[in-house]
């Protein structure tokens, strides 16, 4: 099969442009995932899009707001035309046009998460063109950490770092948090348009070196800031227990700027992988009636379920969101947790748009080799 990256997926594509794909959207995980991943590659290829059965099996099916927002902000940064695409719709089409490198600001009118939107833009953005000098800001109103999305949080401790592994050059800033169901939370992205290097090899995200450390993060928005801190003292204290050298830990408890309320606390945990670090995120939000302790020990539950179940290197989240940046960057491979059906939904729609094979061999019930085949 031959190479493939977005810089050339125009020219694989551009005999097909004018047939629309059809894609429904209640296959696999049938969620939004769907929704954005598609728009995304309709712009990165130029195929145009017609989506049916939009989140049929959800409780509130079709569009939501922050799914009409990932169209609307993906129809202003590629000049498409958009037609069907209003609030509870089941189905909408998608026609792009030149995707264009810009300052954009965009308001979700909600506590919906500002992370998918981004999600859904970045990949169009880093490839725009290819004038690394021309930058583009996305900054984008709403929620910064939802319950059900990758918080930023994970976009800036996990995700960024993944990408800069590829040569991919993003910054996000949490300007003002936001948590449901109030949102008014603000972040703000930076994108350099990518160009592959032509010396550049498939990335190798296989084996599990050193633990080299542990990051315990605890932040509360317009609440006692003693919560965050016995939460980190809950999580540390359950780790210690578990046997982790206390010098691979550090915490720090943070206050948030924004209006309305939440907690959140997160842990980056660190191992080599060659010649790269590689990190992993895991994060929860506070909950009414739960105390900052049960919060600390859960925490530290899912750290240890990473570090004494598995050897693989990436979780379940991470998995997700690697795939299509692998795709549009010459391939490679890495050992995951788990395959979820996101995971799987999401393999087989870039499969409809590139000349990518996606494949998941199992190796034990906690560690899968995920390759992407360009």
């Amino acid at each position: 099969m031959p190479n493939q990256s977005a810089s050339n997926a125009s020219a694989h594509t551009a005999s097909t442009k004018s047939v629309t794909l059809k894609i429904d959207g209640s296959t696999g995980e049938g969620g939004g995932q769907i929704i954005r991943t598609a728009l995304s590659l309709s712009m990165l290829t130029g195929i145009p899009i017609e989506m049916f059965n939009i989140r049929a099996g959800r409780a509130k099916s079709g569009l939501m707001r922050q799914h009409l927002m990932c169209v609307q902000a993906s129809q202003q940064i590629s000049n498409a035309s958009v037609s069907g695409a209003v609030l509870g719709s089941s189905s909408f089409r998608f026609a792009p046009s030149a995707i264009r490198s810009g300052d954009y600001h965009f308001d979700i009118g909600s506590a919906g998460s500002t992370s998918l939107v981004l999600q859904t833009l970045l990949p169009a953005l880093l490839f725009a063109n290819t004038d690394q000098s021309v930058l583009s800001t996305v900054s984008i109103k709403g929620g910064t950490h939802n319950p059900l999305a990758p918080t930023t949080d994970f976009l800036q401790q996990a995700f960024v770092p993944a990408l800069a592994k590829l040569g991919m050059q993003v910054n996000i800033e949490c300007v003002q948090a936001g948590f449901a169901p109030i949102g008014g939370g603000v972040i703000k992205a930076t994108i350099t348009p990518f160009m592959r290097r032509a010396d550049s090899k498939p990335l190798m995200l296989t084996e599990r070196g050193a633990l080299t450390n542990i990051a315990l993060v605890a932040s509360v928005l317009n609440l006692e800031y003693d919560i965050g801190k016995r939460e980190l003292a809950s999580a540390k204290s359950v780790l210690l227990e578990s046997v982790v050298d206390d010098s691979l830990i550090t915490t720090k408890a943070n206050k948030l700027d924004g209006i309305g309320e939440g907690n959140t606390c997160y842990a980056q945990v660190t191992h080599e992988c060659g010649d790269h670090l590689h990190h992993e995120i895991f994060t929860l939000l506070g909950e009414k009636r739960t105390s900052a302790e049960k919060m600390g020990n859960r925490l530290a539950g899912l750290i240890k379920r990473y570090l004494f179940r598995t050897d693989a290197l990436v979780d379940e989240y991470l998995t997700d969101q690697l795939l299509l940046p692998l795709a549009l960057s010459g391939g490679g491979e890495f050992t995951a947790r788990i395959i979820s059906q996101h995971t799987e939904t999401q393999a087989w729609l870039i499969e409809q748009f590139l000349p990518v094979e996606i494949k998941f061999e199992t190796i034990d019930e906690q560690k899968t080799l995920v390759r992407v085949v360009c």
